[in-house]
């Protein structure tokens, strides 16, 4: 049994819409000190069982508890001062500037006082962790896409919540850049804090990731340690392509390979066949 305090609990929870279950029976919980990532084919389910525990969506059955309390029953409001959340697409067209969009990340604090210089800096010092500081008097539109995912990401961190929920964090970065977002989420959680994170990449979640969450089809196939969980089989059915898993030549991490269409296996020999 694990001696960690669980800050974010799910319990057999479901969704569905028009019909359709977009999420059935779905348990897990998310425990201080740890990373959590979601991987997946697309419509697997993995932003909708985000949006469930964020709160965005109200689950058609199951329970989601936060920081110990039913989640139905707090505010908005409480909800934000507890957990932070970077969703997959935010439209954000008006030309604030960067740390105006970051100082939006104190939003959950400001009803108890108004803005203070406390704000800027907790602003100004998320914005140098993702290497946004430069841009701080720029309009965002202005920015790259890559860019306006960092700024975004510092608005997340500025909120200063022991949770972060982030939905493809690392989709619109380059390498460098999709490395530190995911060091940031590491030391949050080396610091007693959580990260729940949706991920294409599987390598990047069996880099970072304390536990590795497998969605197919709107259930979770599978959950738990990167090599316990990234197995060939497993995600050859998921994803329906041909993979191979060996060990990472530089860290104890599993590496996972896909391989093109027409790619024989023979021992550790892989042959394509050009058509």
């Amino acid at each position: 049994m694990s001696l960690l305090m669980e800050l974010l609990v799910a319990q057999d929870i479901g969704y569905h819409i028009d019909g359709r279950w977009l999420l059935r029976e779905v348990s897990l919980s998310l425990s201080a000190g740890e990373v959590v990532a979601l991987v997946g084919p697309n419509g697997a389910g993995k932003s909708t069982l985000l949006s469930l525990l964020a709160g965005d969506l109200t689950p058609c059955n199951g329970i989601i508890q936060l920081c110990g309390k039913p989640l139905h029953q707090m505010s908005a409001l409480a909800q934000a001062q507890r957990r932070a959340v970077l969703r997959q697409q935010v439209a954000l067209t008006l030309p604030f500037t960067v740390l105006e969009v970051a100082l939006m990340g104190r939003a959950p604090y400001l009803h108890r006082r108004a803005e203070c210089e406390e704000d800027r800096i907790i602003a100004q010092e998320a914005l140098a962790r993702t290497e946004t500081a430069l841009f701080a008097d720029r309009p965002l539109p202005t920015l790259s896409g890559g860019e306006q995912a960092r700024v975004h990401m510092a608005r997340v961190l500025a909120q200063t919540t022991p949770i972060l929920l982030l939905d493809e964090p690392t989709a619109a970065l380059d390498l460098r850049h999709q490395h530190r977002v995911l060091r940031l989420t590491r030391q949050l959680a080396d610091q007693g804090g959580a990260a729940l994170i949706v991920l294409h990449d599987v390598n990047l979640a069996a880099l970072y990731a304390d536990r590795v969450g497998v969605m197919h089809q709107g259930c979770l196939r599978a959950i738990g340690k990167p090599w316990d969980v990234l197995r060939a089989d497993l995600l050859s059915d998921v994803y329906g392509v041909s993979i191979i898993v060996q060990p990472h030549p530089q860290v104890a991490a599993p590496l996972v390979l896909s391989l093109p269409e027409g790619t024989e296996r023979s021992g550790y020999t892989y042959v394509v066949e050009v058509r």
